[in-house]
């Protein structure tokens, strides 16, 4: 066995490293301040883009304060499945669906979309603009450069965030070619991405003890105090935290 992704994946590892390193630590600064000043964190992603959500969500070791967006028809949970394509291609679907939230002046958003072309990240980012939130976006810059936007502003999304995390995959994500195949197989921005997001949640748990607050960290409900635990989070928090 070669382990030919898993390399690639390394590979891919030491460029977000190297090239993402400032735009990372900005990150963390601004949501080191957000969360001082009590503002409030989402994240957003349609369909596979969601699973991000769903890694940053109520787990063991995660960061208690990020509230996912979940909207049924986005996610893979839809049948048929196709939808979820249809669905992120709708324009004002995102603009309904980021009104329908808790979000305000002053909160942090985090849309992931590795293409950065659909309408529903595009309409979300720019009714966010329009409500003073910041937008963090991760996405594949040489993806997204290299097609035109789906949305009537022209804009693809790292166009319109105030901070652009680069997973520096390949154009259309899968990274192994088989000869004999013409599609590549073994996408990368799932794990890209989710690295990327917890070295952003240890920095800002880092910054934060640095300024004497304990991070609201989940502990696994299977350990021994862990419900107990987890609930004084949802009790301290119940003004920032919309998922009970």
């Amino acid at each position: 066995m070669s382990f030919e992704y898993i390399n690639r994946i390394r590979e891919i590892l030491l460029k977000v490293e190297y090239g993402e390193s400032e735009n990372i630590m900005t990150t963390v600064d601004m949501m080191v301040e957000k969360i001082i000043n009590k503002n409030q964190l989402f994240v957003f992603g349609a369909s596979h883009a969601g699973i991000l959500s769903e890694e940053l969500f109520y787990r063991a070791g995660g960061m208690a304060l990020f509230n996912p967006i979940f909207e049924p028809s986005l996610m893979l949970s839809t049948r048929p499945v196709t939808k979820t394509s249809q669905m992120e291609q709708l324009e004002g679907y995102g603009t309904i669906i980021l009104n329908n939230t808790k979000i305000k002046k002053g909160d942090l958003l985090i849309i992931h979309s590795v293409s950065g072309r659909n309408p529903v990240a595009i309409d979300m980012a720019l009714e966010a603009k329009k409500k003073g939130v910041t937008i963090i976006a991760i996405t594949n810059l040489k993806y997204s450069k290299s097609v035109t936007s789906r949305h009537s502003s022209g804009k693809r999304l790292f166009e319109i965030a105030d901070v652009v995390l680069d997973n520096h995959g390949d154009i259309g994500d899968a990274c192994i070619s088989i000869e004999g195949v013409e599609q590549r197989v073994s996408p990368t921005s799932t794990v890209i991405g989710s690295s990327i997001m917890n070295s952003i949640v240890a920095e800002v748990s880092k910054k934060l003890v640095d300024k004497g607050i304990t991070p609201p960290i989940f502990f696994s409900a299977n350990i021994d105090g862990g419900y107990e635990h987890n609930k004084y989070i949802f009790d301290k928090y119940k003004d920032l935290i919309h998922y009970q």
